[in-house]
Parts: C-alpha cells; sequence; structure tokens
C-alpha cells in the first residue's frame, strides 16, 4: 500500500495562488500515477490534475487547465500543484490520490488506489 499527505492548503483571495503537495511512502515503486481530485460541498468529487510517474506526462481538468500546473519530483516521491489565478469555485477540499496499476485513464477516481486524508482550499471573492 501507499500513503499519502498532503499539505498547503488554505485561505486565499480570489486571483490569488496556493500551493499544495502530497508526500508519497510505503510501496511507492508501484506508483504509476498521481494526482489530485477535489470535493465541493454538496457535489461529487471530481477530478482536478495528474502526472504519469515515469514520462511526467500531465492530464488536467478543463476548468483547470492554464491555471493549475502539476509536477513531480520523483526522488522525494512527492507531487505537487500549483493553483494560480483561484478562484470561488475552487473552493473544496483536495485530495491527492495514487494509481498502482497502469491505466488508459487517470481522469477517472477509479483509477486510484491510495488516498489522502484531503486538505481544505478555501477562496474568498
Amino acid at each position: 500500500q501507499v500513503q499519502l499527505v498532503e499539505s498547503g492548503g488554505g485561505l486565499v483571495q480570489a486571483g490569488g495562488s496556493l500551493r499544495l503537495s502530497c508526500a508519497a511512502s510505503g510501496h511507492t515503486f508501484k506508483i504509476y500515477a498521481m494526482g489530485w481530485f477535489r470535493q465541493a460541498p454538496g457535489k461529487e468529487r471530481e477530478f482536478v490534475a495528474a502526472v504519469s510517474w515515469g514520462g511526467g506526462y500531465p492530464y488536467y481538468a478543463d476548468s483547470v487547465r492554464g491555471r493549475f500546473i502539476i509536477s513531480r519530483d520523483n526522488g522525494k516521491n512527492t507531487i505537487f500543484v500549483q493553483m494560480n489565478s483561484l478562484k470561488p469555485e475552487d473552493t473544496a477540499v483536495y485530495y491527492c490520490a495514487a494509481a498502482q496499476v497502469y491505466s488508459p485513464n487517470y481522469y477517472s477516481d477509479r483509477s486510484y488506489g491510495s488516498w489522502g486524508q484531503g486538505t481544505q482550499v478555501t477562496v474568498s471573492s
């Protein structure tokens, strides 16, 4: 199993920036991709961004493309998401996830078997 710990959430004004981090431990040699999902109150969990572990290929939801940048540090088993030009609708609990088998669709939460506890991001208008 892989254990994930997120950090970096907080309160920011609209137009501001935040950087989230997620550190993986345990069976990290089995990671194929890691990603971020979010869930706002009363809404379903949705995909935000992901990155393949080997090639570093990024995947983005249309709602964050051009504003968020995902990156990874394989040596530290950590991923980051730099969130710029934040909007009130970005307010949610952000969850880090790890995929430990290959998937043709890292946009789906079904591809991920390990999840972090989540970190709150609040964007005020």
